[in-house]
């Protein structure tokens, strides 16, 4: 028979579907479910897997934390795993401290698997976390995609982050280390009931007697995840159909747009708006659903720096707003706005990108010809040296320049895919 750690160590190996990478990061806190992943891959690795190479990241949150840390880094060279600990200098800052600790934390991590060389990460999230985050989900009254699963992996910044202990209990983990003989640290904020995860913890313990444990939310939240890759293949087939680029706006078809259900609709339009803005984070819910009803009335509304316009020839419009870019100006060898390029001279010196705004088009007496609405050419890029306008190449007076989108419909519906 099979031991349960061999099963353990399969399932893990399962995750990545017969191609593991040669090499893999393996994210290790200290905690269970981190000690466990790290425990289970390097059995992996004897029989066969990928080398290993640990990462510890050091939020300097808490004074332990370098110690923990350090017992890490002690663990991993009991393994011959390579260990690096990272320090995160941020956590003065304001606002969310998880979430902006959350995002430095990946930031972080993906700086060092490039320096590394490796292209892949393991981090330890369980069965368990994915019940509780379908518990804090679903108290803010998230929809299919917020308390769909958890993916098992995505990619971010060229490092592809997988999940391979999602199927499997933390208690099955913290019996695996118990029979190593290894024991973990216990972070005090998981137990501390003024953070939301902790309390979610303890609601699912309440719920278990009624049957809504940590494996039965978790089905749920991969039934619900079923059904968010069936509406997003959906919506970007509505997308390839309904969609098109102008000037880097983009046009929507309205007789189509009108025919599609709120739901399909209101998937495209985020999407449509992540793609035109950038915005790291969706609008909420019932500010999408003021946009749905803005371009059902054909109404002009403003949400998250994107305008949406009464449709035109047939096409509703999703555009730049104004003044949400008229203060940004970058080298003209940078990206502007994230997403135009400039392609000119091999020298530009002091030449900048900027918004074409009212001075901009009162320089460009022919800007009419463009075809892009008034509210539009105001938000369009321009090449500008001081406050003198050189170049306005989506007017038609490149003056030797050109701009290209980096984000192109291709963008979009590659997007939509992945929400």
């Amino acid at each position: 028979m099979t031991p349960p750690d061999a099963r353990l160590r399969d399932r893990v190996a399962a995750c990545f579907a017969g191609h593991p990478p040669p090499r893999l990061g393996v994210a290790v806190s200290g905690g269970s479910d981190s000690l466990a992943l790290l425990h289970l891959l390097h059995d992996w690795q004897r029989a066969g897997g990928p080398a290993l190479a640990a990462v510890t990241v050091d939020h300097g949150l808490r004074p332990e934390a370098g110690a923990e840390a350090a017992e890490v880094a002690h663990i991993c060279a009991r393994l011959n795993v390579p260990h690096h600990t990272l320090h995160w200098q941020g956590c003065g800052g304001s606002g969310n401290l998880p979430d902006r600790a959350r995002r430095a934390r990946y930031t972080l991590m993906s700086d060092w698997a490039a320096a590394q060389g490796l292209t892949d990460i393991a981090i330890g999230h369980t069965q368990d976390d994915l019940a509780e985050t379908f518990l804090m989900r679903l108290a803010r009254g998230a929809g299919v995609d917020g308390l769909a699963a958890m993916r098992p992996r995505w990619t971010q910044e060229g490092v592809t982050f997988h999940r391979p202990l999602l199927g499997l209990a933390r208690e099955a983990l913290r019996d695996h280390l118990r029979g190593l003989r290894q024991t973990w640290i216990d972070d005090p904020t998981n137990v501390d009931t003024s953070y939301l995860r902790p309390r979610a913890r303890e609601i699912l313990a309440a719920l278990a007697p009624l049957g809504l444990d940590a494996a039965t939310l978790a089905e749920v939240a991969c039934n619900l995840s079923d059904a968010r890759t069936a509406l997003s293949h959906t919506t970007h087939a509505a997308a390839r159909t309904l969609t098109r680029v102008e000037a880097g706006d983009l046009l929507i078809d309205h007789a189509g747009f009108a025919n599609l259900p709120d739901e399909i609709a209101r998937r495209l339009l985020h999407g449509a708006l992540q793609w035109l803005t950038g915005a790291e984070y969706p609008p909420r819910g019932a500010a999408l659903s003021a946009l749905l009803a803005a371009a059902r009335a054909g109404q002009t509304m403003t949400l998250q720096g994107g305008l949406l316009l009464p449709a035109k020839s047939g096409h509703l419009r999703l555009t730049r707003e104004y003044d949400a870019v008229k203060d940004l100006r970058t080298p003209a060898t940078a990206l502007w706005d994230t997403r135009w390029q400039a392609i000119g001279p091999s020298d530009p010196a002091d030449i900048e990108i900027a918004a074409l705004g009212p001075a901009g088009l009162s320089a460009c007496p022919d800007w009419r010809l463009s075809g892009l609405p008034h509210a539009s050419a105001l938000a369009t890029p321009g090449l500008w040296q001081g406050d003198s306008l050189i170049a306005a190449p989506l007017m038609g007076w490149p003056n030797g320049w050109a701009l290209t989108l980096r984000r192109d419909q291709d963008n979009l519906l590659m997007a939509l895919l992945s929400h």
